[in-house]
């Protein structure tokens, strides 16, 4: 007779078997790809759906990888954009008949007023202590247990690391947190659930 998670997970494989087997792995890269899902989870669906530990595992780490070279592109776009402009509104406001200390146009409104600042998440302020005491290595690596690897890339770029240093860093960590999730999936799969 076969308990309740057994039953679950053996239906599971049941729907995921009416998928031709060659697009399983392509939906684990797709939810790798998705942030709070990432690699760790779309592994653990991948394994819960039947496909072997290391086709899961190695789909779901491309997954949340694609989508973490995405946003560093994007991020990195944007910051160099806004780089320039305020690069350009500095050396346009130096350079022409505004009062001393106009430079800091940034930093006020259309009003004269001070620019809100919103409070960083505790998510994002662990991530950033890591930053300053550890480097982009292990704020990549710790950056998980705190918040998606897309938005410590994010997070990353934008505070100007180099595009390559992080995505060294955040693959290193997609592979070390997608492989210790997946071997720990499959050992409870495989010696406690009996799937």
């Amino acid at each position: 007779m076969m308990t309740p998670l057994q039953e679950l997970i053996s239906r599971f494989q049941e729907l995921v078997a009416q998928v031709p087997e060659i697009f399983q792995p392509f939906i684990v890269v797709l939810a790798g790809a998705v942030p709070f899902v990432e690699g760790e989870l779309a592994a653990m669906v991948g394994l819960v759906a039947g496909l072997h530990p290391v086709v899961a595992g190695v789909a779901a780490a491309t997954g949340n990888f694609l989508s973490v070279a995405l946003v560093v592109a994007l991020t990195a776009r944007a910051r160099t954009a806004v780089v320039h402009r305020s690069r350009t509104r500095v050396g346009a406001t130096v350079g022409g008949s505004g009062t001393p200390g106009s430079a800091d146009v940034g930093t006020v409104d259309a009003f004269g007023e001070p620019a809100p600042t919103q409070p960083l998440s505790r998510g994002r302020q662990r991530v950033q202590t890591w930053l300053v005491r550890f480097g982009v290595p292990g704020a990549s690596i710790l950056g998980p247990l705190a918040i998606p690897t897309q938005f410590t890339t994010a997070i990353l770029v934008a505070g100007g690391a180099s595009r390559r240093w992080v995505l060294l860093w955040q693959a290193v960590a997609i592979a070390l947190w997608t492989t210790v999730s997946t071997v720990s999936v499959w050992a409870a799969l495989t010696y406690v659930v009996g799937v």
